[in-house]
């Protein structure tokens, strides 16, 4: 994987890097793995805005990923290495030996023409899915169930991985991307290897148009409103705005919203960093 950095042609262009896509090995996704996309442009189902700062964007069709992996104990071969614009990793696209195809998340060196597998029998190799009681301790793995057959849910955008720390008894110990320690299961799925994309974190739009075209709509600094749009709003001249807080009042930039009586506290062996 590499990044490019465009010749500055045009204002747009001459801070931009754009992404090299070395492991891209074709530009046409598969048709029977697509679905249609509604965008909701920030409104809940009363038509009221409940997010700001979205809205337009390219349109989109989704990917159909498998995050359950629960085609256990049968291979499949990787297909090719695709681009989805609903998520900052790479999919892969595998072919089972019955001739069923599915998108997977690719992770770092999955190569087409790859077996991969998942189940409690499969080897603790590179795009395979395993529980957390087979997977060998300090494995580098991310797509990490939290729950027996929900699905991966942690550590699934580019670059993104979690070390295996420790097993004791039914429960495993894991340290996740953001410094947390934690416990979960072992018998939830994960899968070896990093996720894909590692140079995502490179990239620079270069422009705000850019911005636009991925669905995001300008951003007022809540400083410049009037007291009744913000608390940070109003003051006489360039006021600094008092404390960083949310619209709503919340504090920000290190006030912990996490709720001290969530009962899944008790699995958190350390917090993460602040």
């Amino acid at each position: 994987m590499s990044v490019r950095k465009l010749k500055p042609i045009t204002p747009g262009q001459r801070f931009r890097v754009v992404n090299g896509f070395d492991a891209i090995t074709t530009d046409k996704p598969e048709k029977s793995l697509l679905a249609p996309l509604k965008k909701s442009g920030g409104r809940n189902s009363q038509g009221k805005m409940t997010i700001r700062h979205r809205g337009g964007g390219h349109k989109r069709r989704y990917r159909v990923i498998d995050f359950k992996r629960d085609k256990q104990g049968v291979e499949a071969k990787v297909v090719s290495i695709q681009y989805d614009p609903n998520r900052t990793a790479f999919i892969a696209l595998v072919e089972y030996k019955d001739g069923e195809k599915r998108y997977v998340v690719a992770q770092n060196g999955l190569q087409v023409g790859q077996k991969i597998s998942s189940g409690a029998k499969a080897a603790p190799e590179i795009g395979n899915a395993l529980p957390l009681s087979e997977i060998p301790l300090g494995t580098i793995i991310s797509c990490i169930e939290l729950r027996p057959g929900q699905g991966a849910v942690m550590a699934r955008s580019a670059g993104t991985f979690a070390q295996l720390m420790a097993k004791d008894g039914k429960f495993v110990t894991i340290k996740l991307p953001s410094g947390e320690t934690r416990m979960i299961l072992a018998s939830c799925l994960a899968t070896v290897g990093a996720v894909s994309n590692s140079d995502h974190q490179l990239l620079v739009s270069g422009k705000a148009g850019r911005s636009r075209w991925l669905g995001r709509r300008p951003r007022t600094r809540p400083v410049a409103m009037n007291p009744v749009d913000h608390p940070m709003g109003g003051g006489e001249g360039r006021a600094s705005g008092g404390h960083p807080r949310s619209k709503n009042g919340i504090p920000a930039k290190g006030f912990r919203t996490r709720s001290k009586t969530k009962d899944t506290n008790r699995y958190i062996i350390e917090r993460r960093k602040k």
